[in-house]
C-alpha cells in the first residue's frame, strides 16, 4: 500500500531531474502520473519504466511558455482521470549572466517558465481543487530564493517571485482545503550535471531522491 494511492497528480519538467524523480517517485507510492515537459520521447520512456512497474502514467508534451499548452494540459489530466490531487510546478531554466550582459529576451525566457508558468498551472489546478473540495500543490523553489549567486538575477529573482506565489496560494487555498508549499532544493546532483563531468566533490550534492523523497512526504 502506497502513501499516494489513488491520487492524480501532474508533474511538470518531468523528463528529466528532479521532475522525473519526483514522478518515479510518486508512481512507486501509488499515485497515476500526468508527466509534461517539452520532449515527448524522454517523457514516453519514463512512462514506460512506470507502466512495467505497475503504475499508471499520461504522457502531455507540454511546454510551458505556451498559455494554451498548459491549458491542454490540464484539460486532458481532467478527461482521463477526472480530478486532480497534486500539482507539482517544477519546470525551470538557469540562464545565468552578469547582469549588463543579460538579453532581455533570455530574462523574457526564464519568467516564463520560472514564474508566470507556475502561475498559469496553479491558476488551472487551483480552479479544478477548489471545485472538488481540496488538492495540494508543491511548488520547487531554490536556495536562490534566499542566498543569491553571482550571475543569477533572472533565476533568483523568480525563485523569489515563487515564493510568494506559495504564500499567497496558500492563504487563499486554505478555506478551499488547498494546500500549497514549497521546497527549497540546493546543489542537486542530476543527471545534467553528472553529464558534464562536473565535479561532485566541489560543493555539498543532494541526490534526486532526497528532493523526491521530500515531495513525497
Amino acid at each position: 500500500m502506497g502513501k499516494l494511492d489513488g491520487k492524480i497528480s501532474i508533474i511538470t519538467g518531468a523528463s528529466s531531474g528532479i521532475g522525473k524523480g519526483i514522478a518515479l517517485a510518486f508512481a512507486r507510492e501509488g499515485s497515476s502520473v500526468v508527466i509534461a515537459a517539452r520532449s515527448a520521447e524522454k517523457l514516453q520512456a519514463i512512462a514506460e519504466t512506470i507502466q512495467a512497474s505497475g503504475g499508471t502514467a499520461l504522457v502531455v508534451p507540454t511546454d510551458v511558455r505556451d498559455e494554451a499548452q498548459i491549458d491542454a494540459l490540464f484539460a486532458k489530466t481532467m478527461e482521463r482521470f477526472g480530478r486532480l490531487d497534486i500539482l507539482i510546478n517544477n519546470a525551470g531554466l538557469l540562464g545565468g549572466a552578469p547582469i549588463d550582459e543579460f538579453p532581455s529576451e533570455r530574462w523574457n525566457d526564464v519568467v516564463a517558465v520560472n514564474l508566470t508558468a507556475p502561475f498559469l498551472c496553479t491558476r488551472a489546478a487551483f480552479r479544478i481543487m477548489k471545485a472538488q473540495g481540496g488538492g495540494r500543490i508543491i511548488n520547487i523553489g531554490s536556495i536562490s530564493a534566499q542566498r543569491v549567486r553571482l550571475n543569477s538575477a533572472a533565476y533568483s529573482a523568480t525563485k523569489h517571485g515563487l515564493w510568494g506565489l506559495t504564500q499567497v496560494t496558500a492563504l487563499e487555498g486554505r478555506p478551499h482545503g488547498i494546500v500549497c508549499s514549497c521546497l527549497h532544493p540546493g546543489n542537486v546532483l542530476t543527471e545534467a550535471r553528472a553529464a558534464r563531468g562536473r565535479d561532485i566533490d566541489a560543493e555539498p550534492m543532494m541526490t534526486m531522491e532526497a528532493c523526491a523523497d521530500a515531495a513525497v512526504f
